[in-house]
């Protein structure tokens, strides 16, 4: 029987491989994004799983053994769950404060400004500081200059929903990586924000994978200071 398209991944670079998903919220489709990469020990760690089927459980599986489930912020933990009832023996990493908002929620391990031994010969991680309501990640992978980012900025350039064009332009988040309104109100110390992007514009950034929006294949390290310059 034929995989589902939706359930085969789609190789980027050298280990990594990315999964699209639907997924709406308040009605808009915007659609979700895991992302897999292999460690250079063969396991894999996978960034905000989306929605879990065996087809793609069997997908993931095909790739190597499963080492580390990443909740990037306080927002993409809905699929969790699943994925860590199907792989008990990898380890839950999640941003403080998502054991407060989520109790039942198995937490393995706290996410903080050191990246885990684990990960550390390919992956930086930063934490988006003045934003305590989203806490989130970015990662970057040095091997295929490749930054992680989660809610803190779309990038679509195409969407078939009208509802959804409408609300990015009203966010000036069409056709161009950005942030949304609701993400900038969400900043409650700019500053601190301002300081965590500047740190992440050192990365030597080539291509952004973004959750929700299209992957930006080429020029990320521009694209990223265009998004956040009005800070």
């Amino acid at each position: 029987m034929p995989t589902p398209p939706d359930a085969a991944p789609r190789q980027l670079a050298d280990d990594v491989h990315v999964f699209d998903a639907a997924f709406s919220v308040g009605g808009l489709d915007l659609g979700g994004r895991m992302t897999v990469l292999r460690l250079p020990d063969g396991g894999l760690w996978v960034h905000s799983p989306v929605a879990f089927t065996p087809e793609r459980r069997a997908a993931v599986e095909a790739l190597g053994p499963v080492r580390f489930l990443v909740a990037p912020n306080l927002f993409h933990h809905l699929n969790l769950p699943d994925w860590s009832a199907a792989f008990p023996d990898a380890r839950v990493v999640a941003p403080a404060g998502l054991r407060a908002k989520r109790p039942a929620l198995r937490i393995d391990q706290e996410l903080d400004d050191t990246p885990d031994p684990a990960w550390a010969p390919v992956l930086d991680q930063m934490h988006i500081r003045g934003m305590p309501r989203v806490n989130e990640f970015l990662f970057f992978h040095r091997p295929s200059r490749t930054l992680l980012v989660t809610d803190l900025a779309f990038h679509f350039h195409h969407a078939d929903s009208w509802a959804l064009r409408l609300y990015l332009k009203a966010n000036r988040a069409w056709k161009r990586l950005a942030p949304t309104v609701l993400e900038r109100l969400l900043m409650k110390d700019k500053e601190a924000t301002r300081a965590s992007i500047q740190r992440a514009l050192k990365w030597d950034v080539e291509r952004v994978v973004v959750c929700h929006g299209q992957v930006l294949e080429h020029g990320g390290q521009k694209a990223l200071h265009d998004a956040f310059a009005w800070l």
